[in-house]
């Protein structure tokens, strides 16, 4: 018997898959948990349409994210930091301390968003990248100054 999977099934598929399984474990397990619904016409219909709502969907967040990734890379990084003899930094900037600057010039970033490398300790231009989405990576340039 034929079935479309709704969630993913440990060593059967993901979920959206077409799978041929044995009509008992089909009916018994699958459907009857709401793990699967058996193959017609209609139900492949459905699937078609929700799947391309879906891509519909991503590609328009991908568009919106790319719009935020001009408008964030249009900005200036700099944040003044104190610092000790030989101009050393007390203590270092963070992820949080990026995003809240980014959110608090109207622009909506998580802080799990902003992948920083290595610790931003010292006085000078830093490379951050920002992950606003899978397909939406860049770097920008963060400046610690006095």
């Amino acid at each position: 018997m034929k079935v479309i999977l709704l969630k993913d099934v440990k060593k059967q598929g993901k979920k959206d898959d077409i799978i041929d399984v044995a009509d008992g474990y089909a009916n018994n397990f699958l459907i009857k948990n709401g793990l699967a619904v058996a193959l017609t016409n209609t139900s492949k219909k459905i699937l078609n349409n929700q799947i391309e709502t879906r891509k519909n969907e991503e590609d328009a967040l991908v568009k919106e994210m790319e719009e935020l990734k001009k408008k964030i890379l249009s900005l200036k990084f700099e944040f003044k930091v104190k610092t000790g003899n030989m101009d050393k930094v007390f203590g270092n900037v963070s992820s949080k301390q990026i995003a809240d600057y980014i959110n608090g010039l109207g622009y909506k970033i998580d802080k799990k968003q902003v992948h920083i490398n290595y610790p931003l300790d010292t006085l000078g231009r830093h490379m951050v990248e920002i992950e606003l989405h899978k397909k939406v990576k860049f770097n920008i340039y963060v400046n610690l100054v006095k």
